[in-house]
C-alpha cells in the first residue's frame, strides 16, 4: 500500500449556505489552511482527519482528494492530463469505477461527454498497466471520480466518501418534501441547540414529518457520530485505505455513543397532525439508536398547551408550498403556530425555516435573527424568535407610550419634522407607483448630514463622515440627535434601524463585512422583481435605490434581445432585463460576494435558465478579450477603484473615454448602451463626444425621492454614430 502523505490537501462538499459552519467544523477537528469556497471547503491534514471528517461530519456532503488541476485549452487535454495520472496507485483492474463530471465550457460543454473521455483516459491507463481494465458501474463502483469544471480550470479527485454523507442511513420512511439531514444540523446550530442542550433545554418539533430535526438534535445531544450506520463508505476499495485506522476511529465512536446515551436526559419531542408520517418517524428513530430518548405524539399544532419544560428550542420546518392555491392554504396553519407561540411559550426560543418569508410573517413575530439557506434550489430562511410578543402587541405599546416631545433636543425635533414632512411629501408617490423601498431624506438640513433609506419596514441611516471643520464632539452631538428623530420616526415601522458610516470606499473595502455577528437579510419588492437586502454587513445594502427609473428603463428596452451588465454588482438590473424579456444576459463582477449575492437574486426570481450567466472578471480585462456583441448595455463603474484583483488603478473621470470606447466595440450595430457613475463632478470625454451620440438623461433618471439631489448619478445613453465628425 502506497502511504498517503501526513499533510493532504482535502476538498469538503456541502450544500450552498452551510460553507461557513463546515469550516468551523473541520476547524474543531483539527483541520489547517481552512479556506471557504462556493459550496464547498478547502482543508488540509492527515488521512485520520479525512476519515474523522467521513464519520463525524455533520455538515459535508463529500470528501474529496484532489488528484490534479489543470487550464483546460484543448479538448484533449482532458485525456490526456487524466491519462497521466498515477490511477494504478489507487485502484486495480478487478475493481469499479464511476465519473461524476460536474460543468460545462465552450470546450467541453457536455458533461456526458466529458465523463467519457475522463473514463477513457482512466481505463486506457490501467489497461496499459496491467493488461486489463476495470468496469464502469454507476451505481455501486468500488472507487468514484469527480470531476470538476470552473472557468477553464478542471481539478479531478478522488471521493473517499462514497455516496453523499448526509445520507446516514437511519431514514427508511419519509414524510413529504423532508429537508437532508446536513441541512437540519445546520439549522439546529443557527438556533443554537448545542449550547441549550448542554444547558438542559428542550427540544421540540410540531410539525417533525419524518423527525429528521429531532433525531440530528439528539445525535449531536448524544455525541453520536453521524456516519456510524452507513454501511459503505468511497474508501472501502480504496488501495491507500488504513483499516487499521478506520476501525480505531469507529470503535472511539462506539464509546462515545455508549457515553453519550448513557448521558442523554434531555427532553426530546416530535409531534404531528399526520398519524400516517409517524410511522415512519418510528421507524426512523428505532433505526437511529433513539428509541427511548424521543417521545412522539399526534396532535395538530392547534392542540398544543403549555410545554413541560420551562426552557428549550422550538425548531420546525412547515410547509410553505410553490403554487399560489397552496400558499393561501397555509396561511392559518403560520397563524395557528403564531397563536401557539405567543401564548405557550414564553421564555422558549423559536426557529421557522420556510421558502416563503410572507408566511413566517402570519406568526405575527418579529424575529431576532434571519439565516439565508437553501433547501435544494429553493432560498429560504431560518426564522429565530427569542421573544414571543406579537408585532402588533410591540406596535401597540409603542403607540400607546410615545416618547415625549420635551425629549428630543431642539436639533432632534427639527429633524423629526423633516421626516414628517418629505414622508407626507412622497406618501402619494409611494402608493400610486407601488414603491415600498425609498429615500426619505439625504441631508436635507446639511448640519445633520445623514441619508436615511427605508426598505419596506426597516430604516437604514448612512451618517456621512463630517467636514474636517466640524469637531469629532460635534459629529457626535449631532448624530446623537438623529438617532433620537429616527427612534420616534420609527414608532409605525415594525422593522429594525440600522446605521452605517459612509466613507470613500479603496481597494477591497468595499466588499468587506462590516458585521461580526449574524447577517440581517430581507426580501423586497421593486415592480415584479424580487432582491435580497443586507442591512447589516456592508456599506451597501445590494440595492441602488436611486438607479430604481434607470432599471425600469432597461426593462423597457431588451425585450427580446441580449443584455451586458458590466460591473453588475448584486445584478438587479439583470433580474430586471430578464424578468422584462431579454433573450440572454451576462453580468460580470470581480467579487465573489457580489456574484454569489447576484445568484441568489436569480435564484428569487426562479431564473435559474442558463441565458442568464454571471462571470468573474476584471470588467477592464474582459472588455479587451471578448469578441460577443449584445444590443443592450449597461455600464455601471465605480468612481475609483485600486482593487488588488484589477490590474489597474480605476478613476472614472480619467478612465471613462477609454472604457467606453471599448464597450462600445461590444455593442450591436444598433445597440444602446446606458452608461452611469456617481462621481458628481463627472463631465463627459470630448472625444466621446465627437465620436458618439451621447445624452445625458440624468434628470429622467431621478425618482420623486432623489430629486432634491440631481447629482446623486450621472445617466448617459449612447450610440453609433452614422458618421464621425
Amino acid at each position: 500500500m502506497t502511504e498517503v502523505s501526513l499533510q493532504t490537501n482535502w476538498l469538503a462538499t456541502c450544500p450552498k449556505g452551510l460553507e461557513l459552519l463546515l469550516a468551523e467544523e473541520l476547524q474543531a477537528m483539527g483541520a489547517e489552511g481552512v479556506k471557504e469556497t462556493v459550496a464547498a471547503v478547502h482543508f488540509q491534514g492527515s488521512l485520520e482527519l479525512a476519515y474523522r471528517a467521513c464519520l463525524w461530519s455533520r455538515l459535508a456532503n463529500r470528501i474529496l482528494m484532489p488528484l490534479q488541476s489543470f487550464m483546460l485549452n484543448e479538448s484533449d487535454d482532458l485525456y490526456n492530463e487524466c491519462n497521466d495520472i498515477p490511477w494504478e496507485e489507487h485502484f486495480s483492474a478487478a475493481q469499479s469505477i464511476a465519473i461524476d463530471f460536474i460543468g460545462t465550457s465552450r470546450l467541453i460543454d457536455n458533461t456526458m461527454y466529458g465523463s467519457q473521455r475522463v473514463k477513457d483516459a482512466v481505463v486506457d491507463r490501467i489497461r496499459r498497466i496491467e493488461g486489463e481494465r476495470p468496469n464502469v458501474d454507476t451505481k455501486n463502483p468500488d472507487i468514484r471520480i469527480q470531476v470538476r469544471q470552473h472557468k477553464g480550470r478542471v481539478t479531478v479527485s478522488l471521493d473517499i466518501s462514497g455516496e453523499s454523507l448526509h445520507r446516514r442511513g437511519y431514514r427508511t420512511g419519509q414524510g413529504t418534501a423532508p429537508i437532508k439531514e446536513n441541512l437540519a444540523v445546520a439549522l439546529l446550530l443557527r438556533a443554537g441547540w448545542p449550547a441549550m442542550a448542554a444547558e438542559g433545554c428542550a427540544l421540540l418539533d410540531p410539525m417533525c414529518g419524518s423527525g429528521t430535526l429531532i433525531i440530528e438534535g439528539a445525535m449531536m445531544a448524544a455525541d453520536i457520530a453521524p456516519g456510524m450506520l452507513r454501511e459503505r463508505y468511497g474508501f472501502d476499495q480504496w488501495l491507500q485505505h488504513d483499516a487499521e485506522l478506520w476501525q480505531r476511529l469507529v470503535d472511539e465512536a462506539h464509546q462515545r455513543k455508549a457515553t453519550g446515551l448513557n448521558n442523554l436526559e434531555l427532553d426530546i419531542r416530535g409531534y404531528d397532525a399526520n398519524p400516517r408520517v409517524l410511522e415512519y418517524t418510528t421507524q426512523n428513530i428505532e433505526n437511529a439508536g433513539l428509541d427511548g430518548h424521543i417521545r412522539l405524539a399526534h396532535k395538530p399544532i392547534d392542540q398544543f398547551g403549555k410545554p413541560t419544560a420551562e426552557r428549550g428550542l422550538l425548531l420546525t420546518n412547515p410547509p410553505y408550498g410553490e403554487r399560489l392555491g397552496e400558499v393561501d392554504e397555509l396561511i392559518p396553519l403560520y397563524q395557528k403556530l403564531g397563536t401557539v407561540l405567543q401564548k405557550n411559550f414564553q421564555g422558549w426560543k423559536a426557529a421557522i425555516f420556510t421558502g416563503n418569508v410572507d408566511l413566517g410573517r402570519e406568526t405575527d413575530l418579529s424575529p431576532t435573527k434571519q439565516y439565508s439557506l437553501f433547501n435544494g434550489t429553493i432560498p429560504c430562511k431560518l426564522l429565530v424568535f427569542e421573544d414571543m410578543t406579537s408585532k402588533s402587541a410591540k406596535i401597540a405599546a409603542r403607540l400607546s407610550t410615545p416618547a415625549p416631545a420635551q425629549d428630543l433636543s431642539e436639533g432632534a425635533r427639527m429633524v423629526l419634522n423633516r421626516f414628517k414632512k418629505n414622508q407626507r411629501r412622497l406618501d402619494g408617490w409611494r402608493k400610486k407607483s407601488g414603491i415600498s423601498c425609498y429615500r426619505l431624506y439625504d441631508a436635507d438640513i446639511p448640519e445633520y448630514a445623514v441619508a436615511v433609506d427605508i426598505y419596506d419596514q426597516s430604516i437604514y441611516v448612512q451618517e456621512y463622515a463630517p467636514p474636517n471643520t466640524i469637531s469629532e464632539k460635534v459629529a457626535r452631538e449631532r448624530f446623537a440627535e438623529i438617532k433620537q428623530a429616527v427612534k420616534e420616526f420609527s414608532a409605525n415601522f415594525r422593522g429594525k434601524i440600522h446605521y452605517k458610516e459612509r466613507r470613500r470606499q479603496k481597494g477591497d473595502s468595499q466588499y468587506q463585512r462590516l458585521n461580526d455577528g449574524p447577517s440581517e437579510t430581507i426580501q423586497v419588492n421593486e415592480g415584479n422583481a424580487h432582491f435580497e437586502v443586507n442591512l447589516s454587513d456592508y456599506l451597501d445594502t445590494g440595492l441602488f435605490l436611486d438607479h430604481r427609473p434607470v432599471r425600469s428603463l432597461i426593462g423597457d428596452m431588451v425585450k427580446g434581445k441580449t443584455f451586458l451588465n458590466l460591473f453588475c454588482y448584486t445584478a438587479a438590473a439583470s433580474v430586471q432585463a430578464a424578468l422584462a424579456g431579454a433573450s440572454s444576459s451576462l453580468s460580470i463582477d470581480m467579487s465573489n460576494t457580489y456574484l454569489d449575492w447576484a445568484q441568489r437574486n436569480f435564484d428569487l426570481n426562479s431564473l435559474r435558465s442558463s441565458k442568464h450567466t454571471l462571470l468573474r472578471a476584471d470588467c477592464l480585462k474582459w472588455l479587451e478579450s471578448d469578441t460577443e456583441q449584445y444590443d443592450v448595455i449597461f455600464l455601471d463603474p465605480p468612481t475609483f477603484s485600486n482593487s488588488k484583483k484589477m490590474d489597474s488603478v480605476l478613476d472614472i473621470q480619467r478612465d471613462h473615454g477609454d472604457m467606453i470606447r471599448a464597450t462600445m466595440a461590444k455593442l450591436a450595430p444598433e445597440g444602446t448602451l446606458i452608461f452611469s457613475n456617481n462621481f458628481r463632478k463627472f463631465k463627459m470625454d470630448e472625444l466621446t463626444l465627437r465620436q458618439f451620440d451621447c445624452e445625458n438623461i440624468t434628470p429622467k433618471t431621478l425618482d420623486v425621492d432623489f430629486e432634491r439631489n440631481p447629482r446623486i448619478h450621472n445617466v448617459w445613453v449612447i450610440t453609433r454614430r452614422t458618421t464621425f465628425g
